[in-house]
């Protein structure tokens, strides 16, 4: 018989990290949390349709003689059409959810697991705060669509007492190893892994900030690859365009230390939250992810060059860019170029991996030495950078504690996300549901 699992405080970072297990990101590929602002003042008029009193309360799902009510059903549903995470019908997914719950508060109850009010608290503060509100405003807002508090709350308790109820019963077996650890972060000599990415990249100014967050939450939110790469041809201002957003394969090693932690957490088809960068946001589909023989390298430095154009992404800068990037054969090709000008059109300089911007980390981890792009704006895109890698130092130690314990954390998340599904699939196999 499985132990009694007493919950335990934990860093919100930590949180973040395991959104999926505490249900506040239920579906992969779901909505960006950080702009949840948006997606309720735009959905605030929704309505869960008109009920009956006498049919409010009467049973629409009995899961082994536990009963989901028509109104906790038609509750959820609206909860999460306010949230925008719906991928089809809000009723269908409401249903899902709330028997899955069932099944899962059955087993929390058979090890006397229970939730403080200021966990549960805690936690609806942290998923108010993906919104960048307060829980009372976020709470409010609810309300004003319609969605009664204590939905929020038990959406919120349930996916916080599964979270502690799988790592009580699979942490041990969720750790990885010493071997395992190295082998992710490409510094084991059996081998590195390389991920197969697509990208969105879409330029940010002040005029366009909403419009944009809105889109790119809109494209989090696609289901397939050719959807993804659709968009990626419509809407990305990456050179990748072209090709429906499709990078290489690359070493896991060379992307910046957000991004890898992110890309950890994907499975094949899944797409990221909107990542701000600077001046744009991206968005990001995993396509495959290998291991393959040979260590890969990481990085002491890199060195890189920008030369920054005028008038943004004109057709002017970008002819310029065009220009300039034909005409350049290395790094050092650009002090020609840049000879008698403003000395703050060039950079030229060697920077740790994590202390480079991420956006122009991102472009640099694309490259080969002496490629160049003109993906990257500054000042609120009126400057059009073109980004050029000059060359990248290998570490000669590869302790990194930091990102060791980042690499870590994903694999034992991929981990207990695998151990979770198959027990809920289990739970449901051998479960007496009825709709009624």
């Amino acid at each position: 018989m499985q132990q009694n699992v007493t919950p335990r405080r934990r860093p919100l970072a930590l949180m973040t990290r395991t959104r999926r297990l505490a249900g506040i990101e239920v579906r992969k590929g779901g909505l960006a949390m950080m702009t949840l602002a948006l997606g309720l003042s735009a959905s605030l008029s929704l309505s869960a349709g008109p009920t009956s009193a006498q049919g409010l309360f009467s049973p629409a799902v009995t899961v082994n003689e536990d009963v989901i009510t028509q109104f906790e059903l038609e509750q959820r549903a609206l909860f999460l059409s306010v949230l925008g995470s719906a991928k089809g019908d809000p009723v269908t997914e409401a249903r899902d959810d709330l028997i899955e719950e069932r099944l899962k508060r059955a087993a929390m109850e058979e090890v006397g697991l229970t939730l403080s009010d200021a966990d549960i608290s805690e936690g609806m503060t942290e998923l108010a705060g993906r919104a960048n509100l307060s829980l009372e405003e976020f709470l409010s807002r609810l309300q004003e669509a319609g969605v009664n508090p204590e939905t929020v709350r038990d959406f919120t308790s349930a996916g916080l007492g599964w979270r502690e109820y799988v790592r009580g019963r699979y942490l041990s077996r969720a750790r990885p190893t010493e071997e395992e650890i190295e082998r992710a972060m490409g510094t084991a000599g059996s081998g590195g892994v390389q991920v197969l990415l697509s990208e969105i990249i879409m330029p940010l100014t002040q005029e366009n900030a909403a419009q944009v967050q809105e889109l790119a939450t809109q494209i989090s939110q696609l289901t397939n690859a050719d959807a993804f790469a659709a968009s990626a041809a419509q809407f990305s201002a990456a050179e990748t365009r072209v090709d429906g957003g499709r990078l290489p394969w690359m070493p896991l090693s060379r992307l910046p230390g957000p991004l890898q932690e992110v890309v950890l957490e994907l499975e094949p088809g899944d797409i990221t939250q909107p990542m701000p960068l600077q001046g744009a946001i991206a968005i990001f589909q995993m396509r495959g992810l290998r291991e393959v023989d040979g260590a890969s390298a990481r990085y002491a430095a890199i060195d890189y060059a920008t030369y920054a154009i005028p008038g943004g992404r004109s057709p002017e800068a970008l002819a310029r860019a065009a220009e300039l990037r034909a005409s350049v054969d290395t790094c050092d090709d650009l002090f020609g170029i840049a000879k008698d000008q403003d000395p703050a059109v060039l950079f030229r300089g060697s920077a740790a991996p994590g202390e480079i911007s991420q956006d122009i980390a991102l472009e640099l981890a694309k490259m080969d030495p002496n490629e160049s792009s003109a993906n990257v704006t500054r000042d609120n895109g009126q400057t059009l950078l073109v980004v050029m890698l000059c060359g990248r130092t290998s570490e000669v130690a590869a302790a990194q504690e930091d990102a060791r314990l980042a690499v870590a954390n994903a694999l034992v998340q991929q981990r207990l996300n695998a151990f979770a599904d198959s027990l809920v699939e289990q739970m449901k196999a051998n479960a007496r549901i009825e709709y009624r």
